[in-house]
Order: C-alpha cells, then structure tokens, then sequence
C-alpha cells in the first residue's frame, strides 16, 4: 500500500448503491469507522406508482446521519459537470482516509483516485468474483451461467482499468447446485463486507501486500441485458437451467408456451424462475420429440424437452402475477403434454 496510517478508526468515504454496498457500509460503521461522506446514485422512479426512491445505501447513510451525495456524474468535463466539481469538493473536504468502493454504479475518473493517493490507502474495490476472472459488471450472474464450481470476492486497489487494479486480499465461496444469483449475492455481500474491514485493519497495522493480477485467466462480465432472458429450447437442458439461476431476480427467465398448432405471437408469455435437470433416462425417453415440447405435467413439475436433456419446470410467473410453485400455478393455467414453448429470442 502506499501509506501507513496510525491504528484508529479511520475517515472513510464510502461509494456504493444497491443492497450488495448497503451490508458492506453497515459492517463499516458496526466495526467503528467514521463515514465522512458517502457517494450513492441519484433517487430513481421506482414501483408502481413510479415515485422517486432512494437507494438502499443511501437510506443506510441518513440512520447514520453521513453526508451524502449523489451526483449524476463524476466527469468534470462532462454533461454533469457543475454535479462533479460538487462531488469534488464534498470528497476533497472529508479528509478522508480510504475511499471503499461497492457496486456505485459510476465510474471513477482519474481524479479521484489522484484525489485518494499520497497519505492516503487509495480507493479499494469489493469486487464479486475472484479477479481476474469475471472483471466487470455482472460477476455473480456470469459465474453461475457459466456453470462456475466456485467464486469469491477480491478486494482490490482501484486504477484507472476495468477491474484491472492490485488485489489486496481474495477468499473463495463455493457455488451451490441450487444457487440463483439472489442467493448467491447475499453470500458474496457478507463475505465481502467482512473482507473489507479487514483490509482496513491490515492496512493500518502496514500489512497488506498487493499483488498484481494475473495476465493469464481474464474473463468479463457483461452487463446483463433484458433479451438474454429468453430461453432457446435448442440448448442443453443443463445450460438453461443455469440461466434460469443466473437471472433469478433479474431479469427473469422467459417463454412463450403455444399450442401445438400455433405460431408464437398467438401463445402467452411465462417467467420461469426455478427448474432442474432430469435424469438421463428422461431424456432419452423424450428425445423424438421437438425441442420445447411437454412431455409430461404432473404437481412436481412440468417437463420440457430441450435440444440436448429435459428441463423440469418447478416454478412459474404469469404476466401480472406471482411466482407460484408449479402445483398452484397449474390451478390457474392448465397445461398438458404435447403443448410446446416457442424456441426463443436471439440466444
């Protein structure tokens, strides 16, 4: 690290938004650390009557009583500038001694991090995967897509890259068979949360050891856009059931169940929020039928064939309604064998 800072609770600034961030800020404040400032996106329209709503860091760091502010921006040659040179002042006026960093949703520029340097611990990252693999925005729904047999959380020295910085410290989580992202998360957040506490206590005793990234093993995490969330029954039954996890809570998974004789446009969309792979022997009894055809509907599931294995749906969403086990969805939409789900949307 490129300082040493006396052993105390330390001036932080803190820059987060969703739930992941929030736990984080709370075991910082729990551990005793003085929240000097704390950066968090601008109040969004949310729900149904689409009012402004803060963010859930943001509705931590008011308990507190922490300054806060929420600038559109932080390029100061930008669109927002008058937003950033605010944000400039607010941070450079904390005197702060760290700034952590957690899902904020807005790039860093230059400035900061020079901002942050000097007699200062930098700017650290809690980054949801176990860097370099996963840089990016979506570590946790891209790790358990890809099928991924474990994860982690590195915490690392923020620079000017893309989740390229020095790692201070790393600790691995396994993933779970069943594991949606939701549940993922809130394993990845705890982890992470106590992870940065206790980069801050090494870092004032002078003893964490950055170390640089490997070059070999990058893989990103794109973004996750709405349109993958359609299911393409010509893939493997084990590959979509990791995406039905993958994009457990968002955005879902989707289809459109038709009749046998129907084109798509006259079916009905269905969310799928949870499914399993069946055995082999399932899917060699229903491997003549058509990819997206259902071969059987009971109360414990209703079985799809796919181009390679059959997936049995166990919970469902209609549009406008809940998600309901597959046994009490069936009490509002029947469906039968020999009906079929439309192949899908560009996967």
């Amino acid at each position: 690290m490129s300082a040493t800072l006396p052993s105390r609770p330390l001036r932080v600034i803190f820059a987060g938004t969703p739930e992941f961030a929030r736990i984080a800020l709370e075991r910082l404040h729990r551990a005793g650390h003085n929240i000097v400032l704390v950066l968090t996106q601008p109040d969004r329209p949310a729900g149904r009557g689409m009012k402004l709503q803060a963010s859930a860091v943001k509705k931590q760091a008011l308990e507190y009583g922490a300054p806060i502010s929420q600038p559109r921006s932080l390029r100061l040659d930008g669109k927002y500038a008058e937003d950033a040179d605010q944000a400039r002042h607010a941070i450079t006026d904390a005197g702060a001694d760290v700034m952590v960093v957690a899902a904020y949703g807005l790039i860093l520029p230059q400035w900061v991090l020079d901002t942050m340097q000097g007699d200062k611990l930098g700017c650290l990252n809690i980054h949801g995967s176990l860097l370099p693999r996963w840089r990016g925005a979506a570590p946790i729904h891209r790790a358990i897509e890809a099928g991924d047999s474990y994860t982690g959380v590195t915490i690392m020295k923020m620079d000017a890259g893309l989740d390229t910085g020095d790692m201070l410290l790393a600790q691995s989580i396994a993933i779970a068979a069943d594991d949606s992202t939701a549940r993922l998360h809130d394993k990845v957040a705890e982890l992470g949360a106590d992870m940065v506490v206790e980069a801050l206590r090494l870092a004032t005793a002078g003893a964490l050891q950055p170390q640089k990234q490997p070059s070999e093993g990058v893989t990103y995490a794109h973004k996750i856009e709405k349109s993958e969330g359609w299911l393409n029954w010509q893939g493997d039954a084990i590959s979509l059931c990791r995406r039905v996890r993958a994009f457990d809570p968002f955005p879902g998974t989707n289809t459109t169940l038709i009749a046998s004789n129907d084109v798509a446009e006259q079916g009905e969309n269905v969310k799928i929020w949870r499914a399993s792979v069946l055995s082999a022997t399932a899917a060699v009894q229903s491997a003549v039928s058509e990819p997206g055809t259902v071969v059987a509907v009971g109360s414990d599931g209703i079985d799809v064939v796919t181009g390679d294995g059959v997936l049995r749906l166990l919970e469902l969403q209609r549009p406008g309604g809940k998600r309901l086990p597959v046994a009490d969805f069936l009490q509002g939409f029947p469906v039968s064998a020999g009906q079929r789900f439309a192949a899908g949307r560009g996967n």
